[in-house]
């Protein structure tokens, strides 16, 4: 909930989905999940315009326009110490079986939404994830030369190797692989589908972009005020925010 101009990055990232059409949501929430879910049920109110009439001793609200999204949000309390594939499996009743994106709440991409469905549904695996290339200790990835993703480790030392940037597509499948709370996706499921030969990646080159830290925080508003942001697809005025980093 950490804000980029003034809105919740995870209301950046939904927005990115949004822009190629896709408007439903299942948001794995635990530590102060009870923010996430009192934000969304003001959202409506605060985008819209409305009228309160105390005239007759009680409050008569009238709403007059909105200016919303087409959205459908699922918040599900995942728990507070859940790992992240224990989160991903206790969505599965909302899921159902059918094809799901599967990405963080903490980075922004410019990746192109329909390419990366296409590419998904191209090679029938079971998984895919978006790769980029920058130095950073991320998810490292061993790719061949048909985009087969042939290894994966974890938080290994920064070398410049592709990492796991999120933007996954996943089939209902992945379901199978996590067994509980304290399942670690990145882990033994990833691992298993690339040695499986079911994990495949769709290389990135543009825009990616995780905030971890006040400085990155800083950079992203720096993009968004100077209206060079890459992720931003939609038409929206930028409050000027502070440079903090001073």
């Amino acid at each position: 909930m950490i804000e980029i101009g003034g809105m919740p990055i995870l209301w950046h990232i939904m927005k990115e989905y949004s822009f190629f059409g896709h408007h439903e949501f299942i948001i794995c929430a635990g530590y102060r999940q009870e923010y996430i879910k009192e934000w969304f049920a003001n959202y409506f109110l605060h985008n819209s315009d409305v009228s309160f009439d105390f005239r007759h001793g009680k409050n008569e609200m009238t709403i007059h326009e909105s200016h919303l999204e087409p959205w459908k949000v699922t918040i599900a309390d995942t728990g507070y110490n859940t790992m992240t594939g224990g989160r991903i499996k206790r969505i599965q009743p909302y899921v159902g079986n059918e094809t799901f994106f599967m990405t963080y709440g903490d980075g922004v991409c410019d990746v192109d939404i329909d390419k990366l469905l296409d590419f998904h549904r191209s090679h029938g695996k079971t998984a895919t994830l978006t790769a980029v290339k920058m130095k950073q200790e991320k998810g490292v990835l061993d790719i061949g030369g048909d985009n087969a993703v042939k290894s994966f480790r974890e938080k290994s030392i920064a070398d410049g190797a592709p990492i796991n940037a999120g933007y996954m597509v996943l089939e209902p499948a992945v379901f199978d692989l996590l067994d509980g709370d304290d399942c670690v996706f990145e882990r033994k499921p990833l691992e298993t589908l690339a040695n499986e030969g079911q994990l495949m990646s769709y290389i990135h080159e543009g825009f990616w972009q995780c905030m971890d830290n006040i400085r990155e925080k800083n950079m992203l508003e720096k993009l968004l005020l100077e209206d060079k942001a890459p992720w931003k697809r939609w038409e929206r005025s930028v409050p000027n925010i502070p440079d903090y980093s001073k």
